[in-house]
């Protein structure tokens, strides 16, 4: 307890070093000022009437210099509101109606040689699917529910239109904004990329201007939302007065896999139905309303090495099925792709204290080299209050965990949007988001830290700032059932028992 005391008074010391040197200062200088006469003041005016010369260009220089830095300084970026899509409860599935999806999937299959119910690889899904993180209830695509299963082209579309539509309906509901006001749009979705694009798409249900900038990312993973936020953010600096959409989602229909590859069967397990919509605004006027301003992105791609670029790939396995390989070098590249994340990002938020610790102990470990083996660890939780780490799997969620030192609370927001909607690819660090409104924690001033992972392989971060204590927005997907929540699932039972204890507040 000593100990963390000590670094708590050395944190506050570090960090408000000169506002510390600065009262004795300012206190030094009233007290000169105090003694000043009307004679003192006579001639001081009289010196600078003889510098008249040397005043006005200083005043000059200085007038300069403050509208160069009005004119050429970066707008801020404001996030006014965003929404969490949230299926109807008739696509809810629980852990054995997705065995049976499953099931039904492979009884279709009438190309499989090998029975429908075999039951090695019918256990090996469902031994994932119990020790996922997963709850019983997630939602499924209308497609796969359906008996037989469809995965056809327009099954697909359906379920990506009602997620994108969906979501955008309620945005513009909260918001009151007029969907011709959007000037940016950026639309995000991995497997499912039709013509017109999904883009297009959001033009032509919601009657957006003719002049929009439009861009549909595709194949780019779970990491994608924050590369979207990054995209329009430029845009936004580029483009004054205006807004910008961002859409984020994946398509569960077209990414199933039906095959007997066991690393690609893993994600048959994990990925589940959803999606969200976020307004953004460089307009001066939405300060007050926003809920958020944009601090920093960092993008991080380890792509130039191989074994990053392919442990996530799409292919076809021995039979000709197309599925997405998960390879077992997965947490290693996601571990150094992180690493290198928190190399570019730390600097930018990390206080003062920590920036000095870690350059100590990175100079001794240069000099001492064996004596040391370890780099000091920042602790980031001086820096950010709140954590949204992509809920791509307990195991993800435990390594960065782990790795950044965080405690159960820290973590909670992941672990819960992991349960109550499962891997929803790029929307899922906006449901965490969610979360942490929705049980009231969100504070004017916080910083919220948003970490996405996906493949390419890349590490993808943003930091928002909250200008206000952050209430939940209407139609909230946790306004139901937020009170059931956090869970603690049981690692060592065979069985996906959760047992609900109380929550922070």
């Amino acid at each position: 307890m000593t100990s963390v005391n000590a670094k708590l008074l050395y944190h506050y010391v570090l960090t408000n070093f000169f506002n510390l040197c600065l009262f004795p200062l300012t206190a030094l200088l009233a007290g000169k000022a105090s003694t000043l006469t009307t004679n003192d003041l006579y001639h001081f005016y009289s010196h600078l009437q003889h510098n008249l010369v040397t005043v006005i260009l200083l005043f000059a220089f200085s007038s300069f210099g403050l509208v160069l830095y009005v004119v050429t300084r970066r707008r801020p970026v404001y996030l006014v509101d965003y929404s969490c899509y949230l299926p109807p409860p008739h696509l809810k599935v629980s852990v054995s109606k997705v065995m049976d999806i499953f099931y039904q999937i492979r009884k279709a299959d009438t190309s499989r040689n090998v029975a429908c119910d075999d039951p090695s690889s019918l256990d090996f899904l469902r031994k994932i699917q119990e020790r996922s993180g997963l709850g019983d209830e997630t939602y499924s695509p209308p497609g796969l529910i359906h008996v037989p299963p469809q995965k056809t082209f327009a099954a697909s579309r359906e379920e990506t239109e009602q997620v994108i539509i969906g979501a955008l309906e309620k945005l513009f509901e909260n918001t009151k904004v007029n969907p011709r006001e959007i000037g940016i749009l950026v639309v995000n979705s991995s497997m499912f990329n039709p013509t017109p694009s999904l883009s297009a798409m959001v033009v032509n249900t919601f009657k957006l201007r003719s002049n929009i900038k439009s861009f549909s990312l595709g194949g780019m993973g779970c990491s994608a939302g924050v590369i979207a936020i990054d995209l329009a953010k430029d845009l936004l600096h580029v483009h004054k007065h205006t807004y910008a959409l961002v859409v984020s989602t994946e398509n569960i229909t077209q990414g199933i896999y039906a095959g007997e590859n066991r690393s690609m069967m893993v994600s048959n397990c994990l990925f589940r139905v959803g999606g969200a919509a976020i307004l953004l605004s460089n307009k001066p006027g939405d300060r007050r309303r926003s809920k958020y301003k944009l601090c920093h992105t960092v993008r991080t791609h380890t792509g130039a090495d191989d074994k990053s670029f392919r442990c996530v790939q799409q292919g076809d396995d021995e039979s000709g099925k197309i599925g997405v390989c998960l390879s077992k070098d997965i947490t290693v590249v996601a571990g150094t792709a992180l690493k290198k994340n928190i190399a570019t990002l730390g600097p930018l938020i990390l206080p003062l204290s920590e920036k000095f610790l870690f350059l100590v102990t990175f100079i001794a470990k240069k000099l001492l080299k064996d004596k040391i083996k370890h780099y000091y660890v920042p602790d980031f939780k001086l820096a950010i209050d709140h954590f949204c780490i992509h809920a791509g799997g307990r195991a993800v969620i435990d390594v960065l965990e782990k790795s950044l030192g965080l405690s159960p609370i820290d973590v909670e927001a992941s672990r819960s949007t992991l349960h109550r909607f499962g891997n929803t690819s790029s929307s899922s660090i906006w449901y965490e988001l969610a979360y942490i409104e929705a049980k009231g924690r969100m504070k004017k001033g916080n910083r919220a830290w948003q970490i996405a992972l996906g493949s390419g392989f890349k590490c993808n971060s943003a930091v928002w700032v909250a200008l206000c204590n952050v209430k939940a927005s209407a139609n909230s997907p946790w306004e139901h059932c937020i009170d059931r929540y956090p869970v603690q699932i049981d690692s060592d039972s065979s069985k996906s028992e959760t047992h609900v204890k109380n929550g922070r507040s």
